[in-house]
């Protein structure tokens, strides 16, 4: 354990950020995934609008910075292909 004040203070601000980032990756993922689950269905205007409110969510990952923009804007475009082509 820290014994320097400064120390001890990092330390409780890196856990709760450690859980405030999981949190957001966790909605991220969420958000992808009901996009797949819409496209596995089958039906393409379900699909679309799942997908138009997963964007947001997922931009908002790379804005907080709990994943890297080329992963998510690759996730995205690999979703609208697979949405287009249903």
């Amino acid at each position: 354990m820290a014994n320097i004040k400064s120390s001890k203070k990092r330390a409780k601000q890196s856990v709760k950020r450690a859980a405030i980032n999981h949190s957001r990756l966790t909605q991220v993922r969420g958000a992808v995934k009901s996009v797949e689950v819409a496209i596995a269905s089958g039906k393409k205007d379900e699909a679309a609008a799942a997908l138009k409110a997963a964007q947001p969510q997922m931009m908002r990952g790379v804005s907080k910075g709990v994943v890297l923009k080329n992963t998510m804007s690759r996730k995205l475009s690999r979703l609208s292909a697979r949405v287009k082509a249903l």
